[in-house]
């Protein structure tokens, strides 16, 4: 008689040795803190530096001023351009069968395979004085380069990814039969998107949209290109940055750098807080679910009481 196979309990099955856990513990505290804490902290400590008065007086000088103004600007936007273009695009790919719709998944995904410089450059060349369509934008006194049409534009390129890539496999996982559903009760598209599809994906969509935000905010390679460096005209805050470092104003430069260190830990907040309520979401329609499934169960048991 075959002895039966013994198996291992799932915590003794995938637990390691105190001394492997111990390890990878320490090296990943250790590349967090070499690679993201230490540079974070150095940045206001050396903004800090010189006092809190070099400090305000680097920020509120009117280059910072228009460096920031000009950065919000773009990302106020380029986002809002994205949102509408990533939702559509996943709405597309989930929602339908059409032919060219992996090359459209492609297409999503080439700004993450492509430098920014190299799309900084493409646009230079079909919108730059010399390119295919500077004569006619200068016959017609229309500025995209060095302008700020250029900068949104150098932005849309590089952040366009990341809503349609958060809402894409959200979308796939919620399959399609809530809005069949509510086409099949009479429903519009329109009504179904805003009634059954916006609810569903709205906690996708903003962890996308602040994901874009702080790209946008934080680009530098392709809007270094598109801008021209034009101090209080075309400089965002990451090339406003550049400048004063390469002028050897380090106070002022790690002053303005610690604007956007600054943003990046509310973007961290705020995705942090998300994730925590969109957790919290789950486990609730989850013990909705498992409540109407006991519900369910005690009523089928329930009946042939009852009928006896």
């Amino acid at each position: 008689m075959a002895k039966p196979i013994k198996l291992l309990a799932p915590a003794t099955a995938t637990r390691e040795p105190v001394w492997v856990r111990v390890l990878l513990t320490t090296i990943a505290l250790g590349f967090l803190a070499l690679f993201i804490l230490l540079p974070l902290v150095t940045v206001f400590v050396e903004a800090l530096r010189r006092g809190w008065e070099v400090y305000f007086a680097a920020i509120v000088e009117p280059d910072a001023v228009a460096a920031i103004t000009l950065t919000l600007m773009v990302a106020a936007i380029a986002v809002p351009l994205n949102v509408v273009f990533g939702v559509a695009a996943a709405w597309a790919i989930t929602k339908f069968e059409f032919r060219g719709k992996q090359f459209l998944i492609t297409l999503i995904d080439l700004p993450f395979s492509v430098s920014p410089v190299v799309a900084g450059l493409v646009y230079v060349l079909v919108f730059g004085a010399q390119g295919w369509l500077g004569p006619w934008l200068q016959a017609n006194d229309i500025k995209v380069i060095f302008a700020l049409p250029g900068l949104v534009l150098a932005t849309v390129f590089v952040t366009f990814p990341f809503v349609a890539r958060e809402l894409i496999p959200l979308m796939q996982s919620q399959g399609t039969e809530e809005e069949e559903a509510a086409l099949t009760l009479g429903a519009s598209g329109w009504r179904t998107f805003w009634a059954v599809t916006l609810p569903n994906i709205k906690w996708g969509l903003l962890y996308g949209v602040i994901l874009c935000n702080a790209r946008a905010m934080g680009e530098f390679g392709a809007v270094s290109v598109v801008s021209g460096h034009i101090r209080g005209q075309t400089n965002t805050i990451p090339l406003h940055v550049e400048i004063l470092y390469n002028e050897y104003q380090f106070a002022a430069a790690f002053a303005v750098a610690s604007i956007l260190a600054l943003l990046a830990l509310v973007t961290l907040a705020i995705k942090s807080s998300i994730e925590w309520r969109d957790e919290r979401a789950q486990e609730a329609a989850s013990r909705n679910a498992a409540a109407e499934d006991s519900d369910v169960l005690r009523a089928r048991v329930a009946v042939p009481a009852l009928s006896t």
